[in-house]
């Protein structure tokens, strides 16, 4: 897929999708899209779901709003993501927020430190939780989650 950033085997995130992308997916074998926009998002798709099962994909969509993110809402996503077949597409306007879950899916999984995360965040080429005057709430959020929630590898 264009413009995709493949986190690991299983998830891959981007921004909106098209239905070239997601007839893409499919013949790249992933199995699911999770959305994270919401309805009233501007370009958000009201196609996509119907357009995403017509081709045999798993459709979600949790709508993820950084001014409501929260922990609930944060672990609602993680425990979704870990329950759709894989590999899967997360999705957001612009692959911000899809790949800040996916980070923090990895994190959880495998145990890593906020430190790591965000090393592996610039790695994949995204070091927006470095522009703490952008972003100050969500990279807290995103690193106080990791360090509660990360399965301490053993």
């Amino acid at each position: 897929m264009n413009n995709a950033i493949q986190i690991n085997e299983h998830l891959t995130t981007t921004g909106q999708v098209i239905p070239k992308q997601l007839e893409q997916a499919i013949q790249e074998g992933f199995k699911s899209v999770l959305n994270l926009r919401s309805p009233d998002e501007l370009g958000f798709s009201q196609n996509e779901q119907q357009t995403a099962e017509a081709l045999g994909l798993h459709y979600t969509n949790i709508p993820l709003k950084l001014e409501a993110l929260n922990e609930e809402l944060i672990t609602n996503i993680l425990t979704t993501l870990e329950q759709i077949p894989k590999p899967a597409v997360v999705h957001c306007a612009a692959g911000m927020r899809s790949t800040g879950i996916a980070l923090l899916s990895i994190a959880i999984q495998e145990g890593l430190t906020p430190e790591q995360t965000l090393a592996k965040a610039r790695k994949l080429g995204f070091g927006f939780f470095d522009e703490v005057k952008f972003y100050p709430r969500l990279k807290q959020l995103f690193v106080d989650y990791v360090t509660k929630h990360a399965r301490v590898a053993v």
